[in-house]
């Protein structure tokens, strides 16, 4: 029996872009996997614009998005939701949205890198 919230990611992706409101008005997306023999993130991929790139760091849009994503990562793996383990986060036009993948799908698979590559 899983007691996975539906809303859980939403309403913290939601909350997230409106703290950071300019950065998700551009666009970009972070393509990201977990490890294989636990449940946390262990490498993130960032597609941006130009502009923003050096804005997504130093506003700490990165670091908390990098640990939401871990967090989001746990829930799942706590409440045994599928797919838990590989997925893209999108933004553009002030929203945040993911979209979970089955394992194996992102070039990130099957080796582990830098939280933030």
């Amino acid at each position: 029996m899983s007691n996975f919230d539906q809303s859980f990611e939403h309403t913290r992706l939601n909350m997230l872009a409106q703290q950071h409101a300019e950065i998700v008005k551009t666009t970009g997306e972070v393509i990201f996997c977990a490890e294989e023999d636990e449940d946390r993130l262990s490498g993130a991929s960032w597609r941006l614009e130009d502009e923003v790139f050096d804005e997504v760091s130093k506003s700490g849009f990165k670091l908390h998005l990098m640990e939401l994503l871990d967090n989001f990562i746990q829930y799942r793996g706590q409440c045994n939701e599928l797919p838990k383990k590989e997925g893209v986060v999108r933004f553009s036009g002030g929203e945040l949205s993911i979209e979970w993948l089955p394992d194996g799908s992102t070039h990130l698979s099957g080796h582990s890198s830098a939280q933030g590559e």
